[in-house]
């Protein structure tokens, strides 16, 4: 039960600081499902039901995140495998299947991306005062 409530805040944790929507889990979720196969953002969009500007701009955050990469040739997107982050990304995957009330719960409840960049750039003027 412990390493349950261990991977549980891992997961949490992850999903707070480093996805933004449900989308963004979802497009990260269907790489990692379909690996190695490289997706165009036209694909992803069809696959997610969301226009390819939303699509593209969904996994060019993701890669600014190291969590999938780009493909240089053709320029698709791709999860490229590293232990430590297909562990954390395993654990993600059975947690949505399995709590997916809960893990859209959690996404939702985080403020906006604006918000906390406003938040974080008054936290460090403060700190420079």
């Amino acid at each position: 039960m412990p390493d349950q409530d261990n991977d549980r805040a891992e997961v949490d944790r992850f999903l707070l600081e480093r996805i933004e929507t449900v989308p963004h889990l979802e497009a990260l979720l269907l790489l990692w499902n379909s690996r190695p196969k490289t997706w165009s953002a036209e694909a992803i969009a069809d696959a997610l039901y969301v226009p390819p500007d939303s699509a593209r701009a969904i996994l060019d955050d993701l890669v600014r995140q190291n969590l999938i990469a780009v493909s240089g040739t053709s320029g698709g997107y791709f999860y490229e495998s590293e232990p430590a982050r297909d562990r954390l990304t395993a654990l993600v995957d059975r947690a949505y299947r399995h709590e997916l009330i809960r893990i859209t719960r959690l996404i939702h409840s985080k403020p906006s991306a604006a918000i906390r960049e406003f938040a974080r750039a008054f936290r460090l003027r403060k700190e420079h005062e």
